[in-house]
């Protein structure tokens, strides 16, 4: 008996690494100016908020993960991924579900069951890595990811976007606790003036006639590294130099941040038996959390409004993800995987217009005509680039230079960055149209009757994206993926039911393909109308008779 194609062991595997040896070269062959400011941009927006999670790490995993561990992560992670991935727009980077997590493993470990953190965590990520691998042989993608709509992208989205912003609040709040009066003051005008900076000179190229075109395209570009720099350097002059400040906590040795750790290696075969295979559990919950995070940050960092052409290798990338976290399970680092919204922050940050020729057809001739359209750059090196940087900095000098940073600035960072994805988001714009008078409102297409199921629909994905915020800071916050993998039933199977299908089709489309839910459903209907014969027939008459 023939297996359908869809059930064949490593079906995907293999189209993915066709799609990368064809592509491979051609992603090398792109670079340019604005390519070097995307990996700037996208420099500072993962190693400084990973930090952060470090600093939480360092105290609650008793010093045995903590900056250098996490930079270590991020750049090694980053590189491997750069060179060997199938979507090198994929961004890589500790992340605070599995900080959150790990945190949980080691009072476990530690608090209750009286074993090694490290060895018991270094197996979790060791059947993670296999699990990844089986994940990719059974071609997981095409059964889970590819039911996948907007309406939970989107969800967690918007999610990632608050969850910056309250990082920013957290950071002013430490500040409140550990600064005097005056310093918390200037701490609050750090961050705002860090984010408002940022925000008003990444809109650089709209400021015509002033200035000259390439110095509009430069600040613009390195909008966010400027702010940045702005900002660590005015607490140095004047009187603020007197001030008290709270900075980045960093190491000074290429050491592990433990004092009991002497080299980043794990004995993890010295870890019991009953245990290592106890370790499976955990390994499960990384893997289900590290697929689905890693696959929606492809996902979203390669939407339409990208216009990305090269084909993506989500098989692929999960067994190189796989890779990477046993790699790092050994090494006693967390391990890294795909970031929001810093993903689609580096395609943001890549997109420029060029021309494309479309083919039209005019009075029955068909002629060429040029469009302007917008388009990522597809390539590696923004990638390679500002991994390769963050790798540099677990030298000792850098991390000195990194210890230099204002935790103020870190907050104005995140508030960009919580500004910058949400400012993309469709829910945004939906959600506007709730405070627009209804004369005001962009005319609907034909088939969709008003905009009362658009206005349901956007509040419902804005409550959901709340309640899953709020579970986020609980100790259940590491099942958050899972909450965000039961709405893709829900849309499919409830939502329906709710909405017309012309609203849903106007709000809500595939993830990873074209058209919508409601598309495939006409589609299946029309096949099955095509196998019915419509010829009358009498009673008793066969279609041979007829």
């Amino acid at each position: 008996m023939r297996i359908p194609p869809s059930l064949q062991p490593g079906r995907l595997l293999k189209q993915d690494l066709q799609h990368l040896r064809h592509r491979y070269l051609s992603d090398w062959t792109t670079f340019n100016q604005l390519i070097v400011a995307s990996a700037v941009y996208v420099f500072f927006t993962n190693l400084l908020p990973g930090i952060t999670f470090a600093s939480d790490l360092y105290v609650l995993t008793g010093q045995q993960w903590g900056t250098i561990e996490v930079v270590f992560s991020t750049g090694l992670c980053g590189v491997i991924f750069a060179m060997l991935s199938s979507q090198p727009l994929t961004i890589l980077g500790v992340t605070g579900p599995f900080s959150v997590l790990a945190e949980n493993i080691y009072s476990l470990c530690v608090g209750s069951i009286n074993i090694p953190f490290l060895p018991f965590m270094a197996w979790s990520l060791i059947h993670a890595g296999w699990m990844h691998l089986l994940l990719a042989l059974i071609n997981a993608h095409d059964w889970t990811m590819r039911y996948v709509t907007t309406f939970s992208t989107e969800v967690f989205s918007l999610l990632n976007s608050i969850i910056y912003f309250h990082k920013a609040v957290q950071e002013l709040e430490r500040a409140h606790d550990n600064l005097s009066f005056a310093a918390f003051l200037y701490a609050i005008i750090g961050a705002i003036g860090t984010m408002l900076v940022a925000i008003f000179l990444s809109t650089a190229e709209k400021w015509k006639p002033l200035l000259h075109r390439y110095v509009r395209m430069g600040l613009a570009e390195y909008a966010a590294a400027i702010s940045i720099v702005i900002f660590i350097g005015m607490p140095h002059v004047g009187e603020l130099a007197s001030l008290d400040r709270s900075t980045l906590h960093v190491s000074t040795t290429f050491k592990p941040s433990s004092p009991d750790r002497s080299q980043f290696f794990v004995k993890f075969w010295q870890l019991p038996v009953g245990w290592i295979f106890a370790a499976i559990i955990p390994g499960f919950i990384i893997t289900v959390l590290f697929f689905f995070d890693h696959e929606v940050s492809s996902i979203i960092c390669t939407t339409d409004r990208y216009g990305t052409k090269k084909p993506s290798g989500f098989a692929w990338d999960i067994v190189l993800l796989g890779t990477t976290t046993v790699l790092c399970g050994i090494l006693g680092i967390p391990p890294a995987n795909g970031l929001l919204p810093q993903a689609p922050l580096h395609s943001e940050s890549l997109l420029h217009t060029e021309q494309e020729e479309i083919l039209i057809s005019v009075d029955g001739e068909e002629k060429v005509e040029h469009r302007d359209v917008r388009r990522v750059h597809e390539q590696r090196w923004s990638a390679f680039l500002h991994a390769g940087a963050i790798l540099v900095f677990v030298s000792p000098p850098f991390q000195h230079v990194l210890g230099l940073t204002p935790t103020s600035v870190l907050a104005g960072l995140f508030m960009f960055m919580g500004e910058q994805s949400l400012s993309v988001n469709p829910i945004l714009y939906r959600f506007s149209y709730l405070l627009t008078p209804p004369s005001e409102l962009p005319k609907l297409p034909a088939d969709v009757k008003s905009y009362r199921g658009v206005h349901i629909y956007t509040v419902v994905q804005v409550v959901v994206t709340i309640v899953i915020f709020i579970v986020t800071l609980t100790k259940a916050a590491p099942a958050f993926p899972v909450l965000i993998i039961i709405l893709v039933p829900i849309r499919l199977l409830l939502m329906n039911r709710l909405w017309d299908r012309e609203t849903l089709r106007f709000v809500d489309a595939w993830a990873c393909r074209k058209g919508t839910p409601e598309d495939d459903k006409d589609l299946l209907a029309g096949e099955a109308n095509e196998k019915v014969d419509p010829t009358p027939r009498l009673p008793g008459e066969t279609i041979k008779d007829v």
